[in-house]
């Protein structure tokens, strides 16, 4: 995961990890005295990043049939709508990063890149790259929709500027498929999150900077100033990430990676404390990739996680 330079107020959170969870005050709800009762839910909800970027081709059909396969609860898929507005499986700002193309999505009709191998730079573990004899194509989102089962959750990351070409490009899609019931929405653009709350049917996650905000505050100044906002109908953060912590002196700065981890009890109760809500706000941990982060996810009463592999991450008996 790409590291991200942040300010040494907030990057200070990434100490939070090493911290116990903080005693409830004035400032933060209080639990109740059987803090394990409070916070015993079911199993979180296991979800494919990518159809499970780690065991095939992110965001193709070959991804998300292999973690269905692996008993996955959800795919969480990456969009961008192609120049004649057809939205498609696809991340990346430039085709060339996982295909045998080049290019941005937006500047290509959906015939132009039904030729490209979506699979061209998969690396395997013995360092090959299968996909090249065997090529996969790029999914459309109609496509990914008609492959995963109703009942399964799908989460849909508009990855595109300008905001509008994606937004009414998904919103269409979803209007015909009447798809709005089995679908949540995220964006890192704030712009995407505006448009996407105009939608009456849309369950959007609140901005990522309005979530990064409300943990750090929660982390370093022991406080819950705010609940999520009603327009939003869940929030999603990293269980850890790797930021940098960059201390500004008067002769020059110094720099130091750290690894944070600002989801605590009090955090995901202070997400949960806003009027109406309860402990009904659902919470998505992303990027939980090792057992023991599952366990402790679990633990904090995730509603979902996202896994890179759902073939070594599927608990058993899940």
């Amino acid at each position: 995961m790409r590291s991200r330079r942040i300010s040494p107020v907030a990057a200070a959170a990434a100490l939070v990890c090493a911290v116990p969870a903080l005693t409830a005050s004035a400032s933060v709800p209080a639990r109740p005295d059987d803090a394990g009762a409070a916070y015993a839910r079911p199993k979180p909800a296991i979800i494919a990043h990518r159809g499970g970027t780690s065991d095939a081709p992110e965001n193709t059909l070959v991804a998300i049939d292999r973690s269905l396969a692996a008993g996955v609860d959800g795919e969480w898929l990456s969009v961008q709508a192609t120049k004649d507005g057809v939205p498609v499986l696809y991340r990346p700002t430039d085709l060339a990063a996982l295909t045998d193309g080049s290019g941005a999505v937006a500047d290509r009709s959906l015939s132009e890149l039904a030729g490209l191998n979506a699979g061209y730079n998969f690396k395997a573990a013995d360092g090959s790259y299968p996909y090249r004899t065997h090529p996969v194509p790029m999914p459309t989102l109609q496509a990914a929709l008609n492959a995963i089962p109703r009942g399964k959750q799908v989460y849909l990351d508009l990855k595109q500027a300008p905001a509008r070409h994606v937004v009414d490009a998904v919103t269409r899609v979803l209007n015909e498929n009447k798809a709005w019931g089995r679908v949540r929405l995220y964006s890192t653009d704030v712009e995407v999150t505006r448009l996407l709350t105009a939608v009456p049917e849309a369950h959007v996650a609140e901005s990522r900077d309005a979530t990064r905000q409300r943990l750090a505050e929660v982390a370093l100044e022991h406080a819950c100033k705010s609940a999520p906002d009603p327009a939003y109908s869940w929030g999603g953060f990293e269980f850890k990430r790797q930021m940098t912590l960059q201390e500004k002196f008067t002769l020059g700065t110094g720099d130091s990676p750290v690894t944070a981890q600002l989801w605590n009890r009090d955090a995901v109760a202070c997400f949960r404390s806003g009027p109406g809500r309860g402990h009904r706000f659902p919470i998505v941990m992303l990027a939980v990739n090792a057992p023991a982060d599952l366990t402790s996810a679990t633990r904090l009463g995730a509603d979902a996680v996202l896994v890179d592999s759902p073939r070594t991450m599927m608990p058993t008996g899940h």
